[in-house]
């Protein structure tokens, strides 16, 4: 069954590259574009909704964040991306709080941005990994506690080896686990996600 994702950003070199990164990772995929909620929504009303929403929060006339509202109003079953420069773990809340599947910033990885996309294409919930029960928290080591709680505070990975005497080396195994654990690809998304299931303070 073919799928469509509709990519909904200003800036068209941006669109084109992730139309092309898509068509090589996804078979049986039609890829539409828009620059602004108002061109997004502007189609016939009987259109058929997009498999899925890609969304940039800074555009021109209704932002993003305000934006999601019109769009699960037009297509209610139509799981959102929020796909930001802006990779403040605050905005993520925002973001995942008013709707949205995830939130992947703009400077993750291809790689991580495409797998964000075809665990939301495949109907996977960005607060517990494929499988696992939602009110069962993964068992962290006491290293891994504490990583988690420095990524909740912004840290980077190099101030977290400097904070617990690690390699760097060693924080990104940490990090890339925590991810896996809880079944999101950005390190905003873990801290939104940790947080709402009370793994930190």
């Amino acid at each position: 069954m073919k799928q469509t994702v509709l990519v909904i950003d200003d800036h068209s070199l941006f669109r084109a590259g992730l139309r092309l990164m898509l068509a090589d990772a996804i078979a049986q995929l039609d890829v539409r574009e828009a620059a602004s909620i108002d061109e997004a929504l502007g189609g016939p009303r009987d259109a058929p909704a997009p498999s899925l929403v890609l969304l940039d929060i800074q555009l021109p006339g209704v932002n993003g964040l305000d934006g999601m509202t019109l769009i699960h109003r037009r297509w209610p079953d139509c799981p959102v991306i929020v796909l930001s420069a802006d990779g403040a773990s605050a905005t993520a809340r925002d973001a995942l709080a008013r709707g949205a599947a995830r939130f992947v910033s703009k400077a993750e990885p291809a790689a991580a941005i495409q797998a964000a996309i075809c665990a939301v294409l495949r109907g996977e919930s960005a607060a517990a990994p494929a499988g696992a029960a939602r009110d069962q928290p993964p068992r962290l080591t006491p290293r891994q506690c504490e990583v988690l709680a420095l990524i909740c505070q912004g840290l980077s990975n190099k101030l977290i080896a400097r904070r617990l005497n690690l390699s760097e080396n060693t924080v990104r195994g940490h990090v890339q686990a925590l991810l896996a654990m809880l079944g999101v690809v950005s390190r905003a998304e873990a801290a939104f996600v940790a947080r709402q299931r009370g793994l930190v303070a």
